[in-house]
């Protein structure tokens, strides 16, 4: 079971990520594009959901395309979800008290290679093989 302090341990030992905090929670960036986020629900979400609301802190992390979040929330949809305001948008959301630290990890990563620039992403990657 994952933590907000996990999130925040794990996306800011990715290179150049800093942590921001506005009025819907922290968000984790790198060069000024954010990759990471807390999503609190709000009223319309929970309208949309009905009885399919998830409860629990939320992140929401990009995805590198809409096959990666179908992917994602099919293969553990206890775990991963969308709303109808993230259709057809590159994101996911994800319960964070029901993802474990291993796949946490992954999610980050992915998170940021889809946001970090090119040269960035290439280094850590060559740094990093089993990215």
């Amino acid at each position: 079971m994952a933590t907000w302090d996990d999130v925040s341990r794990i996306a800011l030992a990715l290179p150049e990520t800093v942590e921001l905090v506005d009025t819907n929670g922290r968000k984790w960036e790198v060069r000024h594009k954010h990759f990471a986020w807390e999503r609190p629900l709000r009223k319309r979400d929970i309208e949309e959901l009905g009885d399919n609301v998830p409860e629990g802190p939320i992140l929401g992390v990009r995805v590198a395309e809409l096959m990666d979040k179908n992917g994602l929330i099919g293969s553990n949809p206890d775990v991963f979800f969308t709303i109808p305001h993230f259709a057809g948008y590159p994101a996911v959301l994800i319960l964070i008290e029901r993802i474990g630290l291993d796949q946490l990890g992954e999610v980050l990563t992915d998170a940021w290679l889809c946001r970090a620039p090119k040269r960035l992403a290439a280094s850590w990657l060559g740094a990093n093989p089993q990215g």
